[in-house]
């Protein structure tokens, strides 16, 4: 009985380290999307210097699944669960690293001139939001009918993106002195579309974990 139970309470552990690397990294993407539109010096480097909180958190979740797998071996579904854990942890330490590079971004972006710029990142910032805190609210509750929806909400954002690329290509022309501080306004509509691409790929591991179905979108 004792080595079961062990194991069990590893994988609880595990579990809840994960859930808590979830709620920071969206944390983080939150705070980001705000600095958008607010520049907040103290904000933007909050959002910097705290990267590292993630990166030893994602270290080890990662440790621990590898000491799981070697000690106990699991199988069949908590197999599944350990496999899965490892590429969610990945997926979300990259989420956090991307919430940083856009606080990078406006760091820049706040020592241009003003830019005149129709693109509402606002409205890009909210919809990604909404759809990283749907996919990991599916991770918590291991809910893969709420993780199919997230697939549908990444055809959005990469509209989304797309327009930003447009209005601000056609811009570039007009103000070549300021290029460079356009360019780091696009790479914010890039930034936001990757983060959505990873909420997807955690979503498609949510399915895995419930349903053991591989999906691919």
């Amino acid at each position: 009985m004792q080595p079961y139970y062990t194991f069990q309470h590893e994988l609880e552990k595990l579990n809840k380290k994960l859930l808590d690397l979830s709620a920071m990294a969206e944390d983080r993407v939150r705070r980001a999307a705000e600095v958008i539109q607010s520049q907040d010096p103290l904000a933007i480097q909050s959002i910097i210097l705290s990267d590292y909180e993630i990166d030893e958190l994602e270290v080890e979740i990662e440790e621990d699944c590898l000491k799981i797998l070697a000690l106990h071996q699991p199988v069949a579904g908590d197999l599944r669960f350990i496999v899965t854990v490892i590429k969610i942890n990945n997926e979300i330490e990259r989420i956090a690293d991307t919430a940083a590079n856009i606080a990078m971004r406006v760091e820049t972006i706040s020592k241009c001139q003003p830019l005149n710029i129709q693109f509402d990142f606002s409205k890009m910032a909210e919809n990604v939001v909404a759809m990283l805190k749907k996919s990991l609210d599916s991770l918590v509750h291991r809910d893969s009918t709420a993780a199919r929806e997230v697939f549908l909400i990444d055809d959005e954002i990469d509209e989304m993106r797309n327009q930003a690329y447009e209005q601000i290509t056609q811009l570039i022309p007009d103000q070549p002195g300021q290029a460079n501080c356009l360019i780091n306004t696009y790479l914010l509509a890039r930034h936001l579309e990757r983060i959505a691409d990873r909420a997807t790929n955690i979503a498609e591991e949510v399915v895995y974990l419930v349903e053991g179905t591989i999906v691919r979108t």
